[in-house]
């Protein structure tokens, strides 16, 4: 069947119309009392105080770190000086055997120069009388002037043979003891030579430990430091908490004592209150914000706890009076309450505004509400206690 344009104007105007008569239900928000506050407030306060705790406890390991890097550090700066001591001795070693060896050496030459003279003399000696000319033997014995003379020549050449025999041998036997002398002191120079490496080597490594330890040190340092700025942020942190606690506290002494008060004083009849013209979309609205969500009798109390603030002498006396007193309804600090009042309240919570205004109370002269917890003992609606 086809509708004519008439037909769907009516159709949509009626879904339109369910739709806006739909109740609105709007996040439930309770609200927190003073009691709450500080209950909270100390909590937050221990948990300050343990952080606070494992920080001090962690800088106290830092500093244990640290003195113990340090003796280590002390321990190797004394190992490292010990080492460095010992190499200074054995450096002193080395120079003193190379001035041996170098001495040997010159020793060694002035020998062999030695050896090669005498040697070149005895050969000059042999070739004078062995040698010499074309005279024979004979010739030599005859031209003697007697046989004593040429024994004595004989004698003479006899003994310059055994001289230079023992010459050199004497001159081979020194060149070989100034050669293995040359040889023990270079065999003892690189024995020198391998315990400077030695030491060179455990120096590069204590030397490596000082730098990492130092590296260490440093980075505690830092983290002493790290650690420090956390202590100071956390004692503010705490002596904030603390500061809050006081005025919470405060605040409920105050609370207690216009409880007290309003007990004692004249409570005004409804009659006598006296209403402007914006004081019902100013209620509605802050039962919407504070039990939007709560059982119609529930959203009733709510009202009925502002009316009776106005009718105790000890709150003001009038709905705006009442409703922007300093800290006393959430939805106003958090400006929900000023959202609300640009957008209006539904039906019901209007509905409840009027019957509060109109005096009726189902919590009789009850002056505060909150969420319900075990340690408030009142009347509950819904999920308020009501005292």
């Amino acid at each position: 069947m086809k509708l004519s344009g008439r037909s769907k104007k009516r159709i949509i105007s009626f879904v339109l119309a369910c739709v806006l008569a739909l109740p609105a239900f709007p996040e439930r928000v309770y609200a927190e009392t003073t009691s709450e506050k500080i209950k909270k407030a100390e909590e937050l306060k221990k948990q300050t105080e343990a952080q606070k705790h494992e920080i001090d406890e962690k800088k106290d390991d830092l500093v244990e770190q640290k003195a113990a890097l340090q003796n280590y550090l002390s321990s190797l700066n004394d190992n490292l000086e010990s080492i460095s001591a010992n190499l200074e001795v054995i450096e002193e070693k080395i120079r003193v055997k190379e001035e041996e060896i170098s001495e040997i050496e010159k020793d060694l030459e002035n020998a062999k120069n030695e050896e090669a003279r005498q040697y070149s003399l005895m050969r000059k000696r042999v070739k004078y009388m062995y040698e010499k000319g074309d005279i024979s033997l004979l010739e030599a014995f005859a031209l003697s002037g007697s046989y004593a003379e040429f024994l004595n020549k004989a004698e003479y050449v006899s003994k310059m043979e055994a001289y230079d025999k023992k010459m050199m041998e004497q001159l081979v036997s020194s060149r070989v003891s100034i050669e293995e002398k040359e040889a023990r002191l270079n065999e003892e120079m690189l024995k020198l030579d391998d315990m400077k490496e030695e030491v060179q080597i455990e120096q590069d490594k204590v030397n490596t430990l000082v730098s990492s330890t130092s590296g260490s040190i440093a980075a505690t340092n830092g983290a002493i430091t790290a650690t420090e700025m956390e202590q100071a942020a956390k004692e503010a942190e705490i002596k904030a908490q603390e500061e809050n606690l006081s005025e919470l506290k405060k605040q409920l002494a105050e609370e207690q004592a216009m409880a007290a008060r309003a007990a004692k004083m004249a409570w005004r009849d409804v009659s006598e209150l006296s209403f402007e013209a914006g004081d019902r979309d100013l209620l509605a609205c802050l039962i919407y914000c504070e039990a939007g969500a709560e059982p119609y009798t529930g959203m009733v109390a709510v009202g009925a706890v502002v009316i009776n603030r106005m009718r105790s002498a000890a709150y003001p006396n009038t709905m705006v009076g009442v409703v922007y007193q300093n800290r006393q309804f959430a939805p106003v600090a958090s400006g929900r309450l000023a959202t609300r009042l640009s957008l209006g309240a539904n039906a019901q919570c209007y509905q409840a505004a009027d019957e509060a205004m109109s005096g009726s109370t189902p919590v009789g002269n009850c002056l505060y509400f909150r969420t319900v917890i075990p340690e408030i003992n009142g009347q509950i609606i819904g999920g308020h206690v009501f005292y």
